[in-house]
């Protein structure tokens, strides 16, 4: 890479406090708030608002969608045409 024309890439702490959940990765984010981490090092922290642990994709508390049943209601509200 060229130098000094990319932002720093290093270790950032992301935590999800609504599923008290926390992961280490690399990122380019900046924080001014840090936190310690499992290992005795102070990383930057950045605080979101959903994480795997809180998404209802990956918790399995996804909602399933009744798409006939919408359809059915479509067709009541603005009705069936034949021929198309």
């Amino acid at each position: 890479m060229k130098p000094g024309t990319h932002p720093a890439y290093r270790h950032v702490v992301f935590r999800d406090k609504t599923a008290d959940f926390s992961f280490l990765t690399r990122s380019t984010l900046t924080s001014d708030r840090t936190v310690e981490w499992e290992d005795g090092n102070t990383y930057p922290v950045v605080d979101v608002e959903i994480s795997s642990a809180s998404h209802p994709f990956y918790t399995g508390t996804a909602r399933v969608l009744d798409t006939a049943g919408r359809v059915e209601r479509f067709e009541r509200r603005y009705g069936h045409r034949e021929g198309r």
